[in-house]
Parts: C-alpha cells; sequence; structure tokens
C-alpha cells in the first residue's frame, strides 16, 4: 500500500486553512487542518481531480453600455482543460443585450460547462 501526504491550502473560502491530506494508493483517507466540511471536500477532491472556474471577458457588438463583458464557466472545469477554454473563448463575440446568466459559449471545449455572462451589456 503507497502511503503520502499533500500539503495544500483550502482556496474554498477566506479562512485559507492549511491543509494535510493523506492518500493510500491514490485515494484520499484523510484530511486534517480544515476548519470546516468544506476544507475537508475541497482537500479530497484538489488531489485526486483538482476543478477551477474560469473567468475572461469578451467583447459586445452592438451595446450602448459596455464595449466588453465578464464571463465565467457555470460551474468548474477539469484544472487541464483551463487553457483549452481561454482558447475557445479566442474571437468569442456577445451580441447585445447581454443579460446576467446568458450563455455566452455552450459546451466550451468539450467540457459539458457553459461559459456564461456575468454582468449586463
Amino acid at each position: 500500500m503507497a502511503k503520502e501526504t499533500r500539503e495544500l491550502i483550502c482556496i474554498n473560502c477566506p479562512m485559507g486553512c492549511p491543509l494535510t491530506v493523506t492518500l493510500e494508493d491514490g485515494v484520499a483517507t484523510s484530511v486534517t487542518g480544515n476548519t470546516c466540511p468544506r476544507g475537508d471536500s475541497y482537500g479530497r477532491k484538489e488531489v485526486t481531480n483538482p476543478t477551477r472556474i474560469v473567468t475572461s471577458s469578451v467583447p459586445v457588438d452592438g451595446s450602448a453600455i459596455e464595449r466588453m463583458v465578464s464571463v465565467k464557466t457555470a460551474s468548474d472545469v477539469p484544472k487541464e482543460k483551463i487553457f483549452d477554454v481561454v482558447k475557445a473563448l479566442i474571437g468569442v463575440h456577445a451580441t447585445a443585450p447581454v443579460e446576467i446568466g446568458d450563455v455566452i459559449l455552450a459546451d466550451v471545449a468539450g467540457t459539458g460547462v457553459d461559459v456564461i455572462a456575468t454582468k449586463r451589456a
């Protein structure tokens, strides 16, 4: 049985708890150092299948309010897909009017996750 530990800082809340995750044969068996349950789930996920929300902005065509609109992935995507998501946004334009939550790019980079607007334009 291969046993290892990994040290992380939890990013789920502003507390930034220092976590120690113990893995046995690639499975997270314990998390210590967290002050809330979110730290436990973050630590287990981060060492086995890390994911992130990706944020960016895209130009808006035909808007009198804004030239650019901020966007983000509607949920987290695998960490190794971040650059694919950013590349997929190159050349993407939103068309006014844009409302918060509008889908700007569906199923970005084959992740099954949409890129949505985070403000009006």
